[in-house]
């Protein structure tokens, strides 16, 4: 006696039994509401600020200075310089003059504490000045120093962000290359 055809619709009953008690299960969780436009460009600029002070907290200072390259900037030089070009936002969006350098200097910034309470505040700048923009706020016109034209406020955030992103992405070579686990890249809790 052949038991396929037997077992084929038993599992076959199962499964239209036991579908509509989870489609009744995903229709009682209500679906979250879009993020408001200034929660939008909060959220991702708190996200690569979060992965960037991991990094600088987490990286031994005594490998602050290695580059994988001597043409290239050292892991501090990078974070120094993701986190001053965040005030090429956040300043002219709260009404300031644009920073007068690009990068700040490595001898302004002795040590990795220097760094890390650099890092944080830059984000924490640029969060209470998306903050403080609202989502009204998120509309009014910029004119981006680089591309010499006028943007949005979240356009110029958004272009931070994805800046901000790419020393990420660096950083991330500059750990395997020394050796070590980047933070975002270990197993979770």
């Amino acid at each position: 006696m052949c038991k396929t055809p037997f077992l084929a619709a038993t599992f076959l009953t199962l499964a239209i039994l036991t579908f509509p008690s989870y489609a009744q299960d995903k229709k009682e969780t209500p679906i979250k509401p879009a993020a408001s436009p200034s929660e939008a460009v909060l959220g991702s600029w708190n996200d690569v600020g979060r992965k960037l002070v991991a990094m600088a907290e987490d990286f031994p200072e005594d490998k602050y200075d290695f580059k994988p390259t001597p043409a290239q900037r050292s892991f501090a030089e990078q974070l120094l310089h993701a986190a001053g070009a965040n005030y090429f936002f956040t300043d002219p969006a709260m009404g300031k003059k644009m920073p007068a350098e690009e990068d700040p200097k490595r001898d302004q910034y002795k040590t990795k504490a220097d760094i890390v309470a650099f890092v944080k505040k830059s984000f924490a700048d640029g969060a209470a000045a998306i903050k403080a923009k609202g989502d009204k706020g998120m509309s009014d016109l910029l004119v981006d120093p680089f591309a010499h034209q006028r943007v949005r406020v979240s356009d110029m955030a958004y272009g931070l962000i994805e800046h901000n992103g790419e020393h990420y992405g660096q950083l991330v070579g500059y750990y395997r290359m020394s050796g070590l686990v980047p933070p975002e890249s270990r197993p979770k809790k």
